[in-house]
This record gives structure tokens, sequence and C-alpha cells, in this order.
């Protein structure tokens, strides 16, 4: 831990194109960043964490002539959505720029111009695939099946004059720059992706201007070029701080530069070590210290979709849970590498069992007990126990594993070893029996000391859940009527002032929640967007596929078929395939091993749980040596992506499709 040393940490997210309303998985890396900038002030540090909004391009042009209004006033009103949503979240931010803020555009310019005067920037003709949403160039033998091999839509041919950065001059310092530190892209699997796709194979020069619209800012010098995207949204990094490109920086950035912490999503790392870095190169400034390329939070039922009503947004999410029991779940829910997964019935789960149970039970329990007992009063008898000492060990065990898994950026893991707090407390209650200690006048210190133990606990769990939880905490530390320990403080066990007196009435801190009846809701909210959708003839239009059709058949042949619906209890990889994995799925009262050819599209914990369509009388087989016993059936897209078959609403195991 930084011992109040006061040194300065700069992180940073990417900042949201203004395209439209961010989606929860848009909104988790805020929530990550804020996470991550509550922690490093807990750890003494002077943190500054800027975020904001990228509003240039093409994409922002179209829309805003589609929606009638000028440019400026589309990421207007864009960029005050994603700024409250921001807020909703309880994010800490210092500062929130926007590309169309007046000194970015100006730094923008010079920085333009004095790559070009020293010869890292020349024109040209470019002539080769657009992709619009991304605002990628590609080339015939990047693409795939005509497709942008970044989000897979469609790309159309593109030639005009433009300006290119020489990246090839800077490729190979880069190389040694990653080479000599390690620790500048994570994960390690994101540093093998750059280095081995892009890096190694050679750079091409890069398109940093555009001709064939005008939302962007101008090229001073060449007013008909706009700067294209890249240069003009990553230089936000440090303008926003006070770079001046003639030298007269402000103090801030002499203090906050290089960043401690870029923290982006995966889909733009490249942009963020290979193109930034090497504009940094070029304008002989230090590199950011550290890269990091967080996973997706993916949809549980599928790609999100206005015209299915299926896109989750952290203000609806919000109203449905609290600010602090989303903040939980996003944060919890996402894998250090690999993709999270976000459903209704998850957050629910996620909601009763460790937000109501393992957290609001064991906190409304303590103050309840120390009234009921004590008059309110928490005093520390010193009666001890064998298990007193395996409590405290395990808790302090837990403040240094947490503070561990937040150095090596492991959030998740963090709010683990935090629950882990919690969890043990819950054990030391049934342990202890206090509800039989209290029925014994003899053993009323013991009591007394049980219950100290207990709301000390639970003192130094909520104090470390504070970053990341940071209205939850309050709410319990006022319950108990004590400050929030600093990690210096949880370090030792026995700082609840003895003699101190908790609220009378505990507050509920999370209630559970029913699970249909939640789905109910989600289901009549989705019934209205798409009903919405239609009377304002704003639907998505529809992807179709059209397949050879087999011969025809009889209703007996059909008949013969018997499909059910069947539960996912367990799925595991089989080791000895590339594309297999072998589910036990409970279909009514029995169980069936099946192996499906889906690996590529899904992990076995992403199966486990799910409901899913099941052909339950065909004949058994063996696949890569293991039995299977049916089949679950799966929907396959023209370019060969599958989906799982599953029930539109909630449905008996075992339940028949006819």
């Amino acid at each position: 831990m930084c011992k109040n040393c006061k040194k300065p940490y700069y992180i940073s997210t990417a900042i949201a194109y203004t395209s439209g309303k961010p989606h929860i998985g848009n909104t988790y890396e805020i929530v990550l960043a804020d996470a991550i900038a509550r922690y490093k002030r807990e750890q003494g540090y002077d943190v500054y964490f800027q975020t904001g909004t990228d509003e240039h391009g093409q994409k922002i042009e179209l829309k805003a002539a589609e929606a009638g209004i000028t440019p400026k006033e589309f990421v207007d009103h864009v960029a005050g959505e994603i700024k409250g949503i921001w807020d909703l979240m309880d994010t800490s931010y210092d500062k929130f720029i926007r590309t169309t803020d007046e000194y970015h555009e100006k730094q923008v310019q010079k920085i333009f111009k004095r790559l070009y005067d020293q010869g890292d920037i020349y024109k040209s003709n470019y002539e080769g695939l657009y992709c619009t949403p991304c605002e990628s160039f590609w080339t015939a033998s990047q693409v795939v099946d005509g497709k942008c091999p970044d989000c897979g839509r469609p790309v159309q041919p593109a030639k005009e004059e433009a300006y290119f950065f020489r990246m090839s001059k800077y490729a190979q310092r880069l190389i040694d720059h990653i080479n000599e530190h390690p620790e500048f892209i994570q994960p390690v699997s994101r540093k093998n992706e750059m280095m081995n796709n892009f890096l190694l194979p050679g750079l091409q020069d890069l398109c940093v201007s555009r001709t064939s619209f005008k939302w962007g800012i101008p090229v001073d010098f060449d007013p008909r070029h706009v700067t294209y995207v890249w240069l003009d949204a990553l230089t936000n990094y440090i303008t926003g701080i006070g770079y001046d490109c003639d030298g007269n920086h402000d103090e801030m950035f002499k203090k906050h530069w290089p960043a401690d912490l870029h923290l982006i999503g995966k889909d733009i790392i490249r942009f963020h070590t290979i193109y930034w870095p090497i504009f940094l190169m070029a304008l002989d400034l230090p590199l950011p210290k550290q890269v990091f390329g967080h996973p997706w939070l993916l949809q549980g039922d599928g790609k999100m979709s206005k015209s299915k009503g299926n896109v989750l947004y952290a203000d609806t999410l919000v109203d449905f849970f609290g600010v602090d029991a989303v903040r939980y779940f996003v944060l919890h829910e996402m894998p250090f590498e690999n993709d999270g997964v976000i459903s209704w019935e998850l957050m629910v789960e996620r909601m009763n069992s460790d937000l109501a149970n393992i957290l609001g039970n064991l906190v409304n329990r303590t103050v309840s007990m120390t009234n009921k007992y004590f008059g309110g009063i928490v005093e520390n008898k010193g009666v001890c126990e064998d298990v007193d000492e395996d409590l405290k060990n395990t808790i302090l065990e837990a403040v240094k594993k947490a503070d561990d898994k937040m150095n090596k950026l492991r959030v998740a893991d963090a709010i683990t070893e935090i629950f882990g707090i919690f969890r043990r407390s819950n054990k030391y209650i049934d342990e202890t029996t206090p509800w039989a200690l209290a029925k014994d006048e003899e053993k009323k210190d013991r009591l007394a000391t049980v219950l100290y133990n207990l709301t000390e606990s639970i003192t130094i769990g909520a104090s470390l859940l504070a970053s990341f939880m940071p209205k939850t905490s309050e709410k319990i530390l006022a319950q108990l009527n004590t400050a929030k320990r600093g990690l210096e403080e949880m370090e030792k066990f026995g700082l609840y002032p003895s003699g101190n007196k908790v609220t009378e009435k505990p507050e509920i801190l999370f209630a559970r929640m029913d699970v249909n009846e939640v789905l109910e809701k989600v289901e009549a909210m989705r019934e209205a967007s798409a009903k919405d959708a239609g009377e304002d003839g704003k639907e998505e239009e529809e992807n179709v596929v059209d397949v050879e059709k087999k011969p025809e058949i009889t209703y007996e042949d059909f008949a013969k078929l018997q499909f059910r619906i069947g539960k996912i209890i367990k799925c595991e990889e089989v080791k000895k395939s590339k594309k297999l994995l072998c589910s036990q799925v409970k279909i009514g009262s029995e169980v069936k091993q099946i192996v499906s050819g889906i690996k590529a599209w899904y992990k076995p914990d992403q199966m486990v749980g799910k409901k899913v369509m099941v052909v339950t009388n065909l004949k058994p087989a063996t696949l890569a040596g293991i039995l299977s016993e049916g089949m679950i059936l799966c929907a396959e897209d023209d370019e060969g992506n599958l989906s799982l078959m599953t029930p539109e609403k909630d449905i008996k195991s075992g339940s028949e499709v006819c």
C-alpha cells in the first residue's frame, strides 16, 4: 500500500462515442475506472480521473442529418445523456472532456501542423474499403466476406485525397518499448495479439484526414480536410490535462503525464497500443505506463437490439435494482480477461444471494441482536475462544488479498475477497450461536465479545467496500455509528470503539426480489418498447438468411421426433476436441449427457443454467469417445454463427415442444 504518499496517479477511460445512448456494456468501463480511482485514493495517491466524449466523424454527421439537426446539437444532447449516466452511476471523475471543446480543437490543429512540418504526415490518395460505424479503412485482404473485420458490418468502396501518418517510422521503436516494458499492455493476451497480428507483420501508414465529410476539426493549413477520428480522439488524454503543442504546458500536465493507466475496451486496444504510442513518440512525449484492455459485458440472451427491446441501459437497471447493486454486478461478474454475461435472471440471483442474504442479512442480524441483548451498546469484554482468532485472521488476510488484487487490476477478484469477509462473519454467527449464549446469564460477556467481533468485521468489510459500492458502505457504517477506516487501519482488528452504540432501527440494505415478477415487468417493458418503435416507424431493418430447402415430409415423419425443454446443470470442455462441449441436461426427472459442437460460441460457464430445446429420442452416438444421448438445437446464420434455441418465457424443465 502507498502510505499517504500523495504520489500522482492519472487514470482515464476511453471517451464515449456520441452516436447514441450508452448501454450497460459501455457503462461498465466508467464504473470499473471509478472503482480503481477510488481505491487509489484510499491508498493515498493524488488521483486525477478523466473521462469524456468523442464527438466528431462521419457517423455523427449522418445521424444528425437524419434527425434534422446540426451535428453540434446532436452531440450536445448525447454528451449530456452520457454524462448523466456517468453521474447516475456515482462515478468520481475529475474532468469530463469533450472533443468539441475549443481548447482541444485548437491543440489538435497545432499537433497536426507540427507532425506535418516534421515530415511524419504527408498528403496522398486513399483507395480502399471503409466501415462507417468503426470509422476505419481496410484493404481488400483485411475484410472478411466483404465485411469489416472488427464489427462485421458491410464496408463501402472509398477513394479520396487524404493525409497519412508514417507509422513504419516508429514501429521498431514501439516494438522495443513493448518488449522492454512487459507491463505496458495488459492483459498479456492483448499484447501478444498486437505484436503478432499488427506490429511484427509490418505497419501500414495511417490515414489521418478526410475530405468526404465536414464534421471534424479542420486542418487549418488545408481546410478541405478534417482531422480523422483517432488523431483527434486519442489526443484528449493530453489536451484534457493542459498539454500545449507550443510547449507552454499547464502544471496539471507536468504533474500527471505520463498517464498511469488508460482503461479501454478490448475492441480499441490496437488504437491505444499502436497508434497512440506512435503519435506520442512523434511528439517527443513519454508513453503511458499501462494500457488495460478490459473484456466485454455481453447480453445473456443474444445481441442487443432496439427492435427486440432487449438493450440494457444503466438507468433501467438502476430503476429495478439500485445504483450500488448494478455497480456490484458489473464489477463482480466481469472476469479479468474473458467476457462477462449479464441477464435479468443473474441480476436477481446476485441481488438475493450476495446482496440481500450474505451482506444485508448479516448487517441486519448484527445490529438487531446488539439492540435486543445490549440496548445497542457494543462492548469488547475480551472473552475469547479459538474461533475468534480464526475470524480475525481471515478478515485481515482478506484485506491483504483484496489490496493485492487491486494492484493487479483484478477488480472482480478483489470484490470476491471482500465478500469473503461477510461470508466468514455469517459463518461465525453459526459457530457462536449468539441466541443460545443469550439464554445463559454467565455467558453474557462472551455474547458481548461475539457481537463486538461481528461489528468490527463488518466495519472493516464495509470500509473496504467503499471503492466499489460507496453508498452501501456509507449506509452500513452509519448503522454501526462509526467512520470509514483507512487501509492502514484495516490492517488491525479491534479498533471499533468499545462502548459505542449502533442505530436503533437497522435499515434494509437490499430487499429480496421475485425473479418471475421481475421478468414479467421486463416483458411488459419490452412490449411497450417494441410498440413504440412500431408506431414511430423506427424498427431496425431485419437481417434474414435464405437456406437451401429440404424435401417435404409428412406430419407422421415429424411426429417421430420428440422435442423437450432441458436445463443445463453442468458443462465441460471435451479435452480431445477443439469444437465440442459436453453438457449434463436435466429433462424432467432424468439427466441426459449431450455433446455439442458449439465450443467456439459458448464457454462452459455460459451454458450452465440455460434452458434449451433438446431432441430427446435421437439414437445415442459416440463423439470424441464420449456418449451423446440427444441433441441441443441451435440456429445458424449465413456466417456460421450459432445461437442456442431457448424458450421465450421461463418454462419448466421437461416441457414438451409442440
